[in-house]
């Protein structure tokens, strides 16, 4: 699988992709962990296959102290024992607010029980805006094949700068 086309070559796409990575900026100055952020980033981006956000949002979570166990058992949260409740919640709205289809009424209401037990209303809006933004970034590689494997820390944030 060739990419279609380079996002990051084109000056409409830059232009877009720096306003989207403003967007961005707001959940990553959250009250959200940054912990939380990279795991629904990640499973979110697991559920989608977007391998371009899977490298992107490991080797972040690596660079700010993610340990490999925890990054290895993702996707398999809910058969381990490395994950908070807070975390468990997060990681259940995630699959849930992604995989719109496949439930009618989106995020269970017992989901968001879970959710509004362990998290404010700050980082409530700040896990729907990111779980809205990494679907569409998912949708924006997987639409052009951006191919994941190539990707250092930081160079998202270079590139938009």
């Amino acid at each position: 699988m060739q990419t279609r086309f380079n996002l990051f070559d084109n000056q409409v796409a830059m232009t877009f992709m720096k306003r989207f990575a403003g967007a961005g900026l707001v959940i990553h100055q959250s009250s959200l962990p940054r912990t939380v952020q990279e795991l629904v980033s990640l499973r979110a981006s697991q559920i989608n296959g977007c391998g371009w956000c899977i490298d992107m949002h490991t080797k972040e979570a690596v660079a700010g102290g993610e340990s490999a166990v925890r990054l290895n058992l993702v996707a398999a949260w809910r058969e381990s024992t490395v994950f908070t409740d807070a975390e468990q919640a997060a990681l259940a709205f995630a699959e849930e607010g992604t995989r719109l289809a496949d439930a009618h009424q989106g995020v269970s209401d017992e989901t968001w029980a879970q959710v509004r037990e362990h998290y404010d209303d700050d980082q409530i809006a700040a896990l729907v805006c990111l779980l809205g933004l990494i679907n569409a970034a998912n949708r924006f590689a997987v639409l052009v094949h951006q191919r994941g494997g190539s990707y250092e820390p930081g160079m998202f944030a270079a590139a938009m700068s």
